[in-house]
């Protein structure tokens, strides 16, 4: 078993503590790390000059003073743009904004935190990502403590042919089947090698998890990790369904949540 599911990741810090500071950045980062969360979730592009770059939008309004897509520009030109220009938990305040918070490359991000296991989106659609994102991995002998997901199916395909050593999630494309499947009970015994479910409670107005969803799927062998639960009874309610793991933009809710149910291994 991939180091990445042992002990089972409870806790994943979308796009880490991104309630008290900017989405994706180092401060939000090592303020998951500090807190003890199981897993940071982030999201990768690759810029102008083949870098891969944490990011999760396709373009920088959102959150810096930049605008443009990602894609478009050299990590040189992304370097200048505040990363922590728009955070604000008032709507008036803006404590990070001119605090030097930059994007930062994979490659920073897992030197920076070098015991902390990742959950990592491939954003960009352009298959180049794929192999630079396999030199970053491999270079920081990070194999093990990494998660790969993306919504493009093809680079899912390529990084499993490439590195097989990887360990992927089920995209959505690989998802649907598998549901529609369970819901006309023509689901296989087997779905896969540790088949890992990355999927809201719901979608398109079709229900995903339940009692039964929980219990077919990990009878195969199913790891199910579901996005994006902010809710203190939602947690309860979806960890006593057996879920496996949460993505939330709450840890520290999370983390008391999930130690209050005893079911989180240090």
């Amino acid at each position: 078993m991939h180091s990445f599911l042992s002990p089972m990741p409870r806790v994943v810090a979308h796009r880490g503590d991104s309630e008290f500071y900017p989405e994706n950045t180092l401060p939000a980062f090592l303020s998951a790390v500090e807190l003890g969360v199981d897993v940071i979730e982030t999201d990768v592009h690759l810029t102008k000059d083949g870098r891969i770059v944490i990011w999760h939008d396709p373009t920088l309004e959102r959150n810096t003073d930049g605008n443009g897509r990602i894609e478009d520009h050299t990590y040189d030109e992304l370097m200048k743009y505040d990363a922590g220009y728009t955070f604000t938990k008032d709507g008036k305040t803006y404590p990070f904004r001119g605090k030097g918070i930059r994007l930062m490359l994979l490659d920073e991000a897992l030197k920076a935190c070098p015991e902390s296991r990742f959950n990592i989106d491939l954003k960009s659609k352009d298959d180049k990502i794929v192999d630079e994102y396999i030199s970053v991995i491999r270079g920081n002998h990070a194999e093990n403590r990494i998660c790969t997901a993306s919504f493009h199916l093809q680079n899912l395909k390529k990084l499993r042919r490439l590195a097989p050593d990887f360990l992927t999630s089920l995209s959505t494309l690989e998802v649907a089947p598998i549901v529609l499947r369970k819901k006309l009970h023509i689901l296989p015994s087997s779905i896969g090698n540790t088949p890992i479910f990355q999927i809201p409670t719901a979608m398109y107005g079709i229900k995903l998890i339940d009692e039964r969803f929980v219990k077919e799927m990990h009878k195969r062998g199913a790891v199910i990790m579901v996005w994006t639960i902010n809710d203190e009874n939602e947690m309860k309610r979806l960890f006593n369904l057996g879920v496996d793991t949460i993505m939330t933009d709450n840890p520290r809710l999370l983390i008391k949540t999930a130690d209050e149910l005893g079911i989180r291994r240090k």
